[in-house]
């Protein structure tokens, strides 16, 4: 089935509370009529009930905890995420896992926990650059993909988020060659853990910016961005959705 790319936008810590919901109105109001972008924004905790959206703009929060309920102080579960009328969520992001110490069970454990809620993930993986720079890539990859997914039996909705950790925040972007090749290894990986023929959206965050977006968009395999620091600003951020709009149409109109 035919997929829209997708433009996500990784507010991370930052925003106060109007502050982000003027963000989205503005950012709204200025693609009212576009129809070939999914376009989501994953904004800090207090923003995700207030911020409003409508198709093709959803909501996605950057984090959740695997219980459904109890004395987990600070923490946020999938049902509280999705009575903000959030659709998405981000699990396996790198910061948290080398922030806040998330191991792949873990991950896993919000994996099933968002699936389970009828949310769709937005499934971080990628390898540091030791890792990268000993030729460990691939294996690096295909492990956190199959101790992010274990014990999940459908992944309809399921989308990944290939981030190279050297690459995040460092304004360092993979070359085009390391993207198509991750990104291919990826998404044949999904198959056949799988047995699918459909192919995984698998999105590429890592240092996008204005300056890229264009080139990147055209990598074989990329189906969109998750963004951080180029989310942020209105200006930016609507320049980098309006590059994957034109692009898709040229697509769509061969």
């Amino acid at each position: 089935m035919f997929k829209n790319p997708i433009v996500a936008g990784n507010w991370k810590m930052n925003k106060e509370l109007l502050e982000g919901v003027d963000f989205v109105e503005q950012i709204q109001s200025k693609f009212s009529k576009i129809s070939n972008v999914t376009i989501i924004f994953s904004p800090p905790f207090i923003s995700l009930s207030e911020i409003k959206v409508k198709p093709p703009f959803f909501k996605s929060a950057q984090n959740c905890f695997w219980e459904e309920k109890g004395a987990y102080t600070g923490e946020i579960s999938t049902s509280m995420i999705k009575s903000c009328g959030a659709e998405y969520v981000i699990s396996g992001h790198s910061e948290r896992r080398e922030l806040f110490g998330e191991i792949d069970e873990v991950v896993n454990n919000k994996n099933k926990a968002i699936f389970k809620e009828k949310l769709k993930p937005i499934f971080c993986i990628g390898e540091t650059l030791e890792q990268r720079e000993s030729g460990r890539t691939k294996e690096i990859l295909s492990y956190q993909i199959s101790a992010g997914l274990k014990d999940i039996d459908t992944i309809d909705e399921l989308i990944i988020a290939y981030e190279p950790v050297w690459a995040i925040g460092t304004g360092m972007t993979a070359t085009i060659e390391q993207i198509e090749n991750a990104h291919s290894h990826i998404k044949t990986d999904v198959k056949e853990l799988y047995n699918t023929i459909n192919d995984v959206q698998v999105l590429y965050g890592g240092s996008v910016n204005l300056n890229n977006a264009q080139e990147l968009i055209n990598v074989p395999g990329v189906d969109g961005f998750l963004i951080g620091g180029a989310s942020l600003d209105v200006d930016t951020f609507s320049s980098i959705i309006k590059i994957v709009g034109d692009n898709q149409e040229k697509k769509n109109n061969g």
